[in-house]
């Protein structure tokens, strides 16, 4: 039997899609069917509500289309925007409904591709387009990322900063599904929530050595919650440039550079002395300045006691913004190599904290064990991320089961204390 692509029976005037119950039918009054091949069929296609020219329809609505049970199966549905953002559904599995379950966009223009096939198998497909309303809401979520463009460390996490708090979990899932990073090459991550105003991202492990990794929101237009929207964000892209971890063993009192897995350096140091002992865990480096004039007041030491200094020091490389640092400390030559005579900070003479300080970068790893120190903090105090192992980071996303089992979020405050 011959079926040509305008009588091949797909579906009959029963396939209907939905937006705030606005019918779009797949039929018009001549009652002719889906095709197997596309065709316009721009004159089947009417909404029930709203109708008219220039009518729109109402994004806070979900999507849906369904077809009559016996008249045919949808086999796959595609809806996207514009701007190529898809929505999510589901597809009921005798194929009779499929509906959404992401939101829609307002101000947005969507085509949405239904694939069917009849009781013989024929397929068909309908293109069909509609405009969303304009958000009802005045109030926009800001997201802006962090860091800055550019070259980091293997370690870099990446951060979104909301305009304002979101406590809701069905909420947070909203804006943590329109939030994207992609990198190149691809790895397993996901987003924390340290506060109710700000996320971080990281991968399962650091990210590998030259890679791209591109950020972008996908929430301009989306509803967030009652009378709240997302608004546009700036787009952010990064590069990784080498592996570099310094680790810091604070028993023998070296440090070892590594450079994509191989040692190419190893510098003798002093860390802090019993009383300041250096916090242990893995830091992510700052940022890098030649001067910082240390104090010890500022780190709570009285001045005037045994323990109070006020010293120049060059080539300081931060890594957390209680004022943590490696850095010359030529003072200290003599103890470098042999004892902790330091308030905190890792030591090192001023060639070698020269040549530090020209090899790494913000984002590098800096990793100190057996100091005998507190564990650097996740958050609040620099990027302590990688202090929090992959089950509870998972846990800390609003689109798991779990639920944050860390220490309590902080903002991150950007301090200036120093220890040297």
């Amino acid at each position: 039997m011959n079926h040509t692509a305008r009588t091949r029976t797909v579906v009959s005037c029963t396939l209907l899609v939905t937006a705030l119950g606005a019918g779009i039918t797949a039929c018009g009054s001549d009652g002719e069917a889906l095709s197997a091949m596309p065709y316009d069929a721009a004159g089947q296609i009417s909404f029930n509500s709203p109708t008219g020219a220039g009518k729109r329809v109402d994004p806070d609505k979900p999507l849906e289309v369904t077809v009559k049970s016996g008249e045919g199966r949808i086999t796959d549905v595609t809806a996207q925007d514009a701007t190529g953002r898809y929505v999510a559904g589901e597809l009921a599995a005798d194929g009779t409904r499929w509906h959404s379950t992401s939101p829609l966009a307002a101000s947005a223009h969507y085509t949405v591709r239904v694939s069917t096939e009849d009781d013989h198998g024929a397929p068909g497909r309908k293109v069909l387009e509609f405009d969303t309303t304009k958000a009802a809401g005045k109030k926009r979520l800001a997201v802006t990322f962090g860091p800055e463009s550019g070259e980091y460390g293997v370690g870099q996490p990446i951060t979104a900063q909301l305009g304002q708090e979101i406590k809701d979990k069905a909420q947070r899932a909203v804006v943590e599904r329109g939030l994207r990073v992609d990198s190149v090459p691809a790895v397993q991550g996901s987003w924390y929530w340290v506060s109710d105003k700000e996320l971080h991202y990281r991968p399962k492990e650091y990210w590998p050595a030259h890679a791209t990794v591109q950020v972008h929101s996908n929430l301009d237009g989306v509803k967030v919650g009652d009378g709240l929207w997302g608004g546009a964000a700036k787009p952010l892209r990064i590069t990784t440039g080498d592996r570099v971890e310094a680790v810091t063993d604070a028993a023998t009192h070296q440090l070892t550079y590594y450079k994509n897995g191989q040692v190419v350096k190893q510098v003798p140091v002093t860390t802090g002395k019993p009383g300041f002992e250096t916090r242990t865990g893995v830091k992510v480096v700052l940022e890098k300045q030649y001067f910082v004039r240390m104090r010890g007041t500022t780190v709570g030491i009285a001045e005037g006691s045994s323990d109070s200094y006020d010293l120049p020091v060059y080539y300081a490389t931060r890594v957390t913004w209680s004022g943590e640092y490696v850095h010359a400390a030529p003072w200290s030559v003599g103890s470098q190599g042999y004892a902790n005579v330091s308030h905190g900070c890792t030591g090192m003479s001023t060639s070698n904290a020269a040549w530090f300080f020209e090899n790494v970068r913000p984002g590098d790893v800096v990793r100190v064990v057996n100091s005998g120190g507190d564990p650097m903090e996740p958050f609040g105090n620099g990027f302590g991320d990688w202090n929090v192992d992959w089950k509870k980071w998972r846990a800390g996303s609003a689109l798991t089961n779990g639920t944050p089992d860390g220490p309590a979020p902080q903002d991150a405050l950007r301090l200036q204390p120093t220890a040297v």
